[in-house]
């Protein structure tokens, strides 16, 4: 089961990628930096979503479900556990201080 849900993770992931490289900018001229519709859209700024964007939107949708079913799965299976779990910690080599000399009280005079 495990191998059937990476393996859409993995095609859905080289489809997003396909999909938002072919999709061409929307309203990139010099008049959509000023407010202004630009030539490319014939809609207006709500205009109707091409096959593209959808097809982004359920790719999109598809990623996110395949992504939290691996997490579910990854944790279920392995439980919390740290990824230094498995490294052995050495003694920290520390120096020696000095040795200092002893402190004699000051003597007095009679």
């Amino acid at each position: 089961m495990i191998y059937l849900i990476t393996t859409i993770h993995i095609l859905v992931c080289f489809f997003i990628i396909i999909v938002v490289l072919l999709q061409s900018g929307k309203s990139g001229d010099i008049s959509a930096a000023f407010g202004g519709q630009g030539s490319q859209t014939a809609f207006g700024p709500r205009g109707a979503a091409s096959a593209l964007s959808k097809a982004t939107t359920w790719s999109a949708v598809a990623f996110m479900i395949t992504s939290i079913a691996l997490s579910v799965y990854a944790t279920r299976r392995g439980g919390p556990t740290s990824v230094l779990g498995d490294i052995k910690s050495q003694p920290v080599k520390t120096q020696p201080a000095p040795a200092q000399k002893p402190v004699t009280p000051p003597t007095q005079q009679k």
